[in-house]
């Protein structure tokens, strides 16, 4: 690794003021890695912190083993997914959870949740120090971080990856040297973040916006949607207060349904998103996402959500939807602006409850059809609507509606 990095932070780690470290380990690339790093160069026991968030296509037995052989001085695996889908997920659903297009926050959530965690092992392992490998051009070193100070000022933080300048490359050469197994190479550099909200895809060709991505080559766990069936499929979500309990007609506990639904929207290729997006930090990247349940449910609940709300109300969730994707992305999920919007949100979804169908059909999500006993009347062609609409009244409205286009015309 270079040293050329100079810590200025005071919650960043020094060599000789640390007694032990947690590092969250995925397995993957980075962590691997620094698991062997912080060993040789910290010179103190590295515990290993693994969340069970629903991961769509890890091993997460595979991983703890792999940490264990690796030298960790002990390993930690907690199975978070009820917590995730029910005081994450379920807060970006009624939010209708999106950033700068349909990526619909997975990792932003799931890192909330990781670090909040971490600190509790932390304390349970004796760390006082907190490890990731995230690097330091991306967003999730600002969440991680600062999340972890949120929760515990006290805690110390190393970012190996940061502090080394390590790329990618290098990284693959280290572990190779080292004899560390890692799923990355150098003829397939893709890296994923991994959850049943989302699979977010990046490295390689995907962080080059000239380069068309060899989708196939990385996303293998659903069908493309060129490998889709050729015929569509028509599925029924139920929502009570905003949050789906059905699918199909066979209620479910949310993080039940999302692993369900991941499946078969997931063998319809739906729910890929290529984004360029903006970065926290100033730089643009693109990534691709795999996210088949989030996609359909998010399209779901938007339209029910529309069909029982009025314009204004409609208008100003909108913008809400909108601060409260950018709040997430940006790292800022346990501040007080975020806890108010989700307040906001709430109240608002305490009429979003019916049923919709959805129809499945390679790669595109289209709702079909919607009930709810709380929606709002509609217009017809036929005079059977349900609320006394006087016709007399319109031209007379149109006359008023349109006076001061009028006026400033005239003059």
């Amino acid at each position: 690794m270079k040293n050329k990095y100079k810590k200025i932070a005071s919650y960043e780690a020094k060599k000789g003021e640390i007694k032990k470290v947690l590092l969250l380990y995925s397995g993957g690339l980075d962590s691997s890695v620094m698991l062997k790093w912080i060993q040789d160069e910290y010179k103190v026991p590295v515990a290993t912190f693994t969340i069970n968030l629903g991961q769509q296509h890890d091993d997460l037995e595979a991983i703890t083993n792999k940490a264990k052989k690796l030298g960790a001085s002990e390993t930690v695996t907690i199975d978070a997914t009820e917590e995730f889908a029910t005081d994450f997920i379920g807060k970006g659903i009624k939010a209708n959870a999106c950033y700068q297009g349909n990526y619909h926050l997975s990792t932003p959530m799931g890192r909330a949740l990781l670090a909040k965690l971490s600190v509790k092992v932390a304390k349970e392992v004796g760390a006082d120090c907190i490890a990731h490998g995230c690097t330091g051009k991306g967003n999730d070193q600002l969440r991680l971080d600062g999340y972890i100070m949120t929760m515990e000022p006290k805690m110390k933080i190393l970012a190996p990856v940061r502090e080394g300048a390590m790329d990618r490359d290098e990284e693959i050469l280290y572990a190779k040297k080292n004899n560390i197994p890692v799923p990355t190479t150098i003829d397939s550099p893709y890296s994923d973040d991994d959850s049943m909200w989302g699979i977010t895809w990046e490295g390689g060709e995907i962080e080059d916006p000239a380069l068309i991505p060899p989708e196939e080559k990385f996303m293998t766990t659903y069908n493309l949607p060129i490998k889709a069936p050729e015929k569509p499929e028509i599925i029924k979500l139920e929502f009570l207060a905003g949050i789906p309990v059905a699918l199909n007609n066979k209620k479910m506990k949310l993080k039940d349904l999302i692993i369900s639904l991941n499946k078969i929207a997931g063998s319809h290729g739906v729910g890929t998103c290529y984004l360029m997006e903006d970065r926290i930090i100033g730089l643009k990247s693109r990534g691709v996402y795999e996210q088949p349940a989030a996609h359909t449910i998010i399209e779901a609940h938007k339209a029910l959500e529309k069909y029982v709300s009025t314009k204004k109300l409609n208008d100003l969730k909108e913008k809400m939807d909108m601060d409260w994707g950018n709040l997430c992305y940006g790292g800022y999920w346990y501040d007080p602006s975020i806890a108010a919007i989700n307040a906001f949100n709430d109240e608002v979804n305490k009429l979003v409850s019916g049923e919709v169908e959805i129809k499945l059909f390679k790669g595109n999500v289209t709702v079909v059809s919607m009930k709810s006993p709380y929606a709002l009347s509609y217009a017809s062609f036929n005079q059977s609507e349900g609320y006394n609409f006087n016709v007399n009244c319109s031209a007379g409205f149109i006359e008023i509606y349109t006076l001061q286009m009028k006026l400033a015309r005239a003059r």
